[in-house]
């Protein structure tokens, strides 16, 4: 039995000692290059740290590039009251890089103050009874001072001249905001004639003064009861009620500095929809910015949540693009002459498309419905003044220029590579087969604290913020690799993953629960390996009956004209490189089990067609998707294909052939010839189009030079197993066995990070992809993907290629 935490970090507390001094001159404690994925020239970009990913546990920290300071801020990112990391602007030339160097130091540089946020209410004088309604009151006298927190009393509500501006303030450079902290909940506008920061003037020459035109600026919108500037609240299927009814808020302070601020607003009993729960909006700005990002947290699921903008007369709604990702963002908007200046004044909302569910007609805004993430929704709001200082935007098209180009920087994030000394030190030394194991070990123990038990029928997806469905990845694979690593590792007690997650959807009649045979989705069939481990594990009978029905599903599931599985029901004549993988490792496993083999002859063929239609001869690499019918927009006319080779898509190809060639007996070999002989090939094909520098793969695998193209750890990780797997069971030539292991240690090298708590993470991980449904097979739609970290569908190849590569040096060692 291996010790589980035998890696060892620089310091287990994660204060860096002997890995760093505390003088900004010594060795930084981590490097990161950021590269722009965009064609256009990116400044003013803000990236953030967590302390955790630095290897430490709260320092003070200055960010270089090159010699020179960046404007650097330690940041409470989560707005829970705890500084978690650290943050810097960095300006990204078009399609290009920068190298940043992050140090300790005792003192960081004043920078310029470019954001603020703040609140102010008055003492020293008297409430007395409101002028003009009933149980308020109004305050007399008195002078405003700065506060972090404020809950306002009862009898307050508008215009009861206590709260400067009447609520808490938010701004950059480039423009101001106020949330009403009353009732009406409005989100107002600041037009800035200066881009210093003015919020600690407003209302102090006269209560209402801001209403006229200032030195600074001026109020520019009327809110009224609408939404105001990107303001939130329930859409009943008439109109948007806001967040009007609660018993109490509380506005906090969360962040105020040079580069970064934020306050949250906390709403205690808010009584919508025949219900009273809590909500929280947390809203933040960068310097440079105009956009606002809020978080919106529910103690309770809400559905048809609204935001929009004030409906004006004499103004335009514009929306973005809605035939696009689910991940990528678009916008609603308005523009006209609606600015109380008298000039135009553009307002947005930026949105996920996977948030969307329809536009609203409210009398008074101009609405998006969305559907919060169980209690969760986040999203951007934005003015454009025509009269701002610099460069306001004075026409409609150049509003809707700025909005495109606001989305590409939200889709397409900043690439970044990262290294830190604590990681370095974890990697130091020769690759051994304990060691692989150690990987593996740490990787499991991680996953097991983050978030791995908790993808039970009753639990949470964190990752997709949802209940967890019957899915390949987190009820398949996952507790399948950890019935494996029970095995590697000598640790019987990760068998309890398989009965607490993938049996939990198992019902004693043997039914699945969040399972829908009639959509023949052969990813839904992928847990039946986890659910066959289950039967063999138990003998339970109920788990024999779950096989059954996937195969039952295998058994109508739509074929093409030759006989290859559609990918799903909806996806008409569509053979996917990912659709292999989810289906014939089972069906192959249940055949041999229960049918003596008989389907052996049908698993073979899938990837006999797959070949045929998918592989390019050219470059021996695999399309992602054929379309027999030619019909799909991303499939070419002639030969059907979808346009790119994703790494992914051919990582599950890859690991469907080891894995299958495990399970056909070795007698059969006319069956195997032809696994084998593609084995051979894609070999070839995969060490050609490995990253030379890092022995990793790309995301898009021919196109390493494309501007936002990325090393991918997902498919770095599955081609590492197959080549491991390969060697060892004979797949694949000896003369494998190095580029197995430089794939490995690339794997470690790129995209293992080792955390201050002692956890680690596999970054850089292509959340999802696929086509049709607004995702087009286009180079830019997979770019726009998000780009994640410990999804299982990169930890569980991460851990089962260090069990193959383990393997393969005590092979290598023993001979």
């Amino acid at each position: 039995m291996i010790n589980l935490k035998p890696i060892s970090y620089c310091l287990a507390a994660g204060l860096i000692s002997s890995c760093a001094t505390s003088s900004q001159t010594a060795a930084p404690i981590a490097t990161s290059e950021l590269s722009n994925s965009t064609q256009f020239a990116r400044s003013d970009t803000l990236h953030y740290w967590s302390y955790n990913s630095l290897g430490v546990k709260a320092a003070p920290l200055i960010v270089k590039q090159g010699n020179e300071p960046r404007p650097t801020q330690s940041i409470d990112s989560d707005g829970d009251g705890t500084i978690d990391g650290v943050a810097a602007l960095v300006d990204l030339p078009a399609a290009g890089n920068a190298q940043l160097d992050i140090y300790r130091t005792a003192k960081l540089p004043a920078f310029t103050k470019r954001t603020q946020a703040e609140i102010s209410h008055k003492t020293g004088g008297d409430w007395v009874a409101h002028k003009k309604i009933a149980d308020k009151k109004m305050y007399e006298g008195g002078t405003f001072v700065k506060v972090n927190e404020l809950t306002p009393p009862p009898y307050y509500t508008d215009h009861s001249n206590w709260i400067r501006y009447e609520g808490p303030g938010l701004e950059s450079d480039k423009v101001a905001y106020r949330i009403y902290l009353d009732w009406r909940n409005g989100f107002d506008i600041f037009g800035k004639l200066t881009d210093q920061p003015i919020l600690q003037k407003v209302g102090q020459d006269g209560y209402d003064s801001y209403h006229d035109m200032q030195p600074w600026g001026m109020d520019i919108l009327k809110v009224g009861k609408s939404l105001g500037a990107g303001g939130f609240g329930f859409y009943d299927g008439t109109e948007v009620q806001g967040v009007n009814t609660v018993s109490s808020h509380t506005a906090t302070i969360t962040n105020n500095g040079p580069i970064f601020s934020g306050v949250k607003i906390d709403y205690q009993d808010w009584q919508i929809n025949g219900q009273t729960l809590d909500a929280s909006a947390h809203l933040t700005m960068q310097a440079g910015s105009r956009l606002v990002h809020n978080t919106v947290t529910l103690t309770k699921p809400l559905p048809n949540l609204a935001i929009g903008v004030v409906k004006h007369p004499n103004t335009e709604l514009i929306t973005g693009n809605m035939d696009i990702p689910g991940d990528s963002y678009t916008y609603l908007a308005s523009f006209g002459q609606q600015s109380l200046a008298g000039d135009n004044l553009g307002m947005a909302v930026i949105f996920r498309k996977r948030d969307f569910i329809k536009f609203a007609d409210d009398p008074a805004s101009y609405t998006a419905v969305m559907a919060a993430r169980g209690d969760f929704l986040d999203y951007y709001f934005v003015a454009a003044w025509q009269g701002e200082h610099g460069n306001g935007i004075a026409t409609k098209e150049a509003f809707i220029e700025f909005l495109e180009q606001e989305i590409a920087k939200l889709t397409l994030p900043a690439r970044e590579r990262f290294s830190s000394v604590l990681s370095k030190q974890a990697k130091k030394g020769p690759l051994t087969s304990t060691q692989a194991l150690q990987w593996s070990a740490k990787m499991a123990e991680s996953e097991l604290e983050r978030k791995a038990l908790n993808y039970h029928y009753d639990g949470w997806d964190v990752n997709r913020r949802r209940p967890p469905k019957f899915e390949y990845d987190i009820v398949g694979m996952l507790p399948w690799s950890y019935n494996l690593l029970a095995d590697a590792l000598n640790k019987p007690a990760y068998r309890d993953v398989l009965s607490k997650v993938t049996g939990s959807f198992i019902e004693s009649d043997g039914n699945i629960k969040r399972y829908t045979l009639k959509n023949y989705n052969i990813d839904s069939v992928a847990p039946g390996r986890a659910v066959l481990a289950l039967y063999k594990n138990t003998g339970e009978e109920k788990y024999k009956k779950a096989a059954d029905i996937l195969r039952h599903q295998l058994e109508g599931q739509p074929k093409t004209s030759e006989g290859a599985f559609w990918h799903k029901k909806k996806y008409p004549g569509q053979l996917w490189l990912d659709g292999v993988y989810m289906g014939m490792p089972f069906l192959a496993e249940y055949s041999l089990l229960f049918e003596d083999g008989a389907s052996l002859e049908e698993v073979v063929n899938e990837f006999i067609l797959t070949e045929k239609y998918l592989r390019d001869s050219n470059t021996g690499l695999y399309y992602h998707a054929w379309d027999e019918l030619k019909a799909q927009d991303w499939a070419d006319k002639t030969t059907g294909r979808s346009p790119h080779f994703w790494a992914r898509g051919l990582g599950w190809f890859a690991m469907a052939l080891v894995d299958v060639l495990d399970i056909i007996p070795e007698e059969k070999t006319e069956l195997r010839a032809p696994l084998l002989r593609m084995s051979h090939d894609l070999a070839k094909a995969l060490v050609n189009y490995q990253d030379s520098d890092t022995y990793t793969w790309w995301q898009i695998m021919d196109m390493p030079e494309k501007t936002g193209n990325y090393r991918e750890s997902s498919a770095s990780a599955m081609f590492t197993y197959f080549f491991a797997k390969g060697v060892n069971n004979g797949y694949l030539p000896e003369n494998y066995h190095q580029q197995a292991i430089n794939s490995y240690q690339g794997l470690i090298n790129e995209f293992v990070r080792v955390n201050t708590d002692g956890t680690i993470s596999m970054t850089n991980q292509c959340l999802v992809a696929g086509l049709g449904y607004g995702r087009d097979g286009s180079f830019d739609y997979y770019m726009s993907e998000q780009v994640y970290e410990d999804d299982p569908k990169g930890t569980v190849p991460f851990m089962i290629a260090g069990i193959e590569i383990a393997a393969l040096l005590t092979w290598k060692l023993n001979n």
